[in-house]
């Protein structure tokens, strides 16, 4: 006979709900003494785990780690063959384990006691050896697996990934811990580079950076646009403030109606008072200017209005902001 495949996959997702939906009634003191003693501890929170569990164990440590809770994982067998090393007095430890009572968590938890750490417990046997040893235990006991033979660790996986995250969440609202910090740990990301991106990280600068005295002729600013690269040339007076812009939709507009545009002073058929930016500024509030405004180009000026850098929405795409 046939599996029906879709109703099989909506019982697993009942089971797994299910189990999640159970540990709820389970929060309580243990819970807030789990969270007090990883907020207190001077060292870090090591998770230790094996197998399935051990996957969920890395998964705990990354989160903590990435969200200002200084962790590693440590795996449970590794453990009692040298690298029980990494621990110290100074440390917290989740050991994660779903029977809680296999031989390395025998030989592994007395040792943690006599280094002494405080030791959290996630595992769905309250009796097993690894509850005895545990200064706070977290049930995350399951009914039944997802796995119709009751083998394959499924629904208790599932609620063990969960009860992680809770402590993960809480702790680092608990510690304050807010979008900028996030993205400190994560400059590599998108949400790093939207938070810690300026300007003037990406501005172009030098050569690439055109800037022409009002008093240039059009043919000359062209050229030195081309030199550069660049989409437009930013326009100073003779004390080198910013008085305008020349773009390539400058040059459009006004090719039908000057002859001899190439022959007149850029002053005169420039943008005068463009939007300008600071170096200080945010790259990602500089994108939302540019949509804003419907330009591609964009000084950057300091307090004086002198030009130091041209932004040019090329410059965001590289940097992965659009």
């Amino acid at each position: 006979m046939k599996t029906d495949v879709i109703k099989r996959a909506k019982e697993v997702f009942d089971i797994e709900a299910d189990a999640i939906r159970a540990l709820k009634p389970r929060l309580g003191k243990g819970f807030r003494r789990a969270i007090d003693i990883c907020l207190k501890t001077k060292g870090r929170v090591v998770v230790s785990g094996m197998g399935k569990t051990g996957i969920i164990a890395q998964k705990l440590s990354a989160t903590l780690a990435s969200t200002g809770t200084p962790s590693l994982f440590l795996h449970t067998a590794e453990a009692i063959h040298g690298d029980l090393g990494k621990v110290t007095a100074d440390d917290a430890v989740i050991v994660i384990s779903n029977s809680g009572s296999t031989e390395e968590m025998r030989q592994l938890l007395p040792l943690l006691k006599k280094i002494g750490s405080k030791v959290i417990a996630m595992t769905g046997n309250l009796k097993s050896v690894l509850a005895k040893y545990s200064d706070v235990v977290l049930d995350v006991s399951v009914k039944k697996e997802a796995c119709p033979l009751g083998l394959a660790p499924t629904a208790s996986t599932t609620a063990t990934l969960a009860m992680a995250d809770a402590l993960a969440v809480c702790l680092l609202e608990c510690k304050g811990f807010k979008e900028k910090d996030f993205a400190f740990f994560h400059p590599g990301g998108t949400l790093g580079r939207r938070l810690l991106l300026k300007v003037e990280d990406i501005m172009r600068r030098g050569t690439a950076n055109p800037i022409v005295s009002e008093n240039k002729l059009v043919s000359d600013v062209l050229l030195k646009i081309t030199q550069a690269r660049a989409g437009s040339a930013t326009v100073v007076d003779g004390h080198g403030k910013l008085t305008g812009i020349f773009t390539d939709g400058d040059l459009r507009r006004h090719l039908e109606t000057f002859v001899d545009l190439p022959r007149r002073k850029v002053k005169e058929v420039m943008t005068k008072n463009p939007t300008v930016v600071d170096k200080e500024m945010l790259a990602v509030e500089a994108l939302r200017i540019l949509r804003e405004k419907k330009i591609d180009e964009l000084p950057v000026v300091d307090k004086s209005r002198r030009p130091v850098g041209l932004l040019d929405v090329q410059d965001l795409l590289k940097a992965g902001l659009v």
